[in-house]
């Protein structure tokens, strides 16, 4: 593929940088990126609601135009949250866990979040991936969550982040191009997800489920082993359980 050519909007304030760049996405090339110092209706997945006070957090989408099928959306994810992990790595030294499927966390505290939003248009596919990284601002009451200042005692600035972020995402983003780029990238969110080998609880809305992650497939989905039987989560809330609880 082509270098991608980044084109950064920064806003003050605005509903939600995802929503933004979807009513753009028709005839948009590769690479409008929206950052935002604010936003009114933040959300993460199954539309639950997440806000932050003004420039505690890097708020931001890409929109992006891998050649894939639906299906294999979450590979999309995979190469925007290890970006999203080297470039925290790179800038500050902390070395977050990706927890599956959208999640960075540092010893089981969230410290960003993703969401993936499909759009069709005449141009093909497009994939919309917002993220949302807690800088200074540590989550609200009663949720397990962190900051870079809180692990580092560093005190980043947004659009530094987002320099390294996107840097780091244009390899990652090759690889969704080619199948030999696609195992690369899936041997790399393996290394970095701390869900395998844990016993995991898999909340659906058609029940749950009780067992041990063992993997993630072709497209990213997660493996869980179930008394034996290994079953492909496409979609699904995961809680790591403790030795305890998985009993």
């Amino acid at each position: 593929m082509n270098p991608i050519i980044w084109r950064v909007e920064h806003l003050d304030e605005i509903d939600s940088t995802n929503t933004y760049v979807k009513d753009r996405v028709e005839g948009e090339l590769e690479g409008l990126v929206v950052m935002a110092d604010f936003q009114q209706s933040g959300r993460g997945r199954l539309d639950r609601a997440w806000s932050s006070p003004p420039r505690a957090s890097l708020l931001c989408s890409v929109l992006l135009r891998p050649d894939l099928e639906v299906d294999q959306l979450q590979l999309v994810v995979a190469a925007v949250a290890l970006a999203v992990r080297s470039a925290l790595e790179r800038l500050s030294g902390l070395r977050a866990d990706l927890k599956w499927p959208n999640d960075l966390v540092v010893a089981g505290n969230k410290l960003a979040g993703l969401l993936a939003e499909v759009a069709a248009t005449t141009d093909g596919v497009a994939v919309v991936v917002g993220f949302g990284v807690n800088l200074t601002y540590e989550g609200p009451d009663g949720v397990a969550a962190t900051s870079v200042r809180r692990e580092t005692g560093l005190t980043i600035v947004p659009r530094a982040l987002l320099d390294i972020v996107l840097e780091e995402l244009e390899p990652r983003r090759a690889e969704l191009d080619s199948e030999e780029g696609r195992a690369e990238l899936r041997a790399e969110y393996e290394r970095a997800l701390s869900t395998l080998g844990l016993a995991v609880r898999v909340e659906q809305h058609q029940g749950e489920l009780l067992g041990t992650a063992v993997g993630i497939d072709r497209r990213g989905q997660l493996l869980v082993d179930v008394g034996g039987d290994v079953r492909t989560v496409e979609v699904g809330d995961v809680v790591h359980l403790r030795a305890m609880d998985a009993r």
